[in-house]
């Protein structure tokens, strides 16, 4: 085990039981914060952590994408989450 993938206080064990483990916490704390109402997934896949979801600004990634490090630091983590364009279009739809 690498230093970065320690076990951390509470943690059941190790391997695919402690990524589980840490994948719940990571979900209860953004259920908890402001992120709680983003459309965000985390699940354990082929023994790595993917994240994917649109959240609404760049600000809110980068305040997901620290919380996600931060919980599941020692884990291999795949991200795959995008901003919402919620900008108005600058030009008129052809519908022709």
């Amino acid at each position: 085990m690498s230093e970065n993938a320690a076990p951390r206080p509470g943690d059941p064990g190790g391997g695919a039981e402690n990524a589980e483990y840490r994948v719940a916490h990571l979900r209860d704390r953004l259920a908890a914060e402001e992120l709680g109402e983003l459309g965000v997934r985390a699940e354990v896949r082929a023994g790595a952590v993917v994240v994917t979801g649109t959240v609404p600004s760049a600000q809110c990634r980068e305040t997901l994408l620290r919380t996600v490090h931060e919980e599941l630091a020692g884990l291999a983590v795949h991200t795959d989450v995008v901003v919402a364009e919620t900008a108005s279009p600058d030009h008129a739809e052809d519908l022709s």
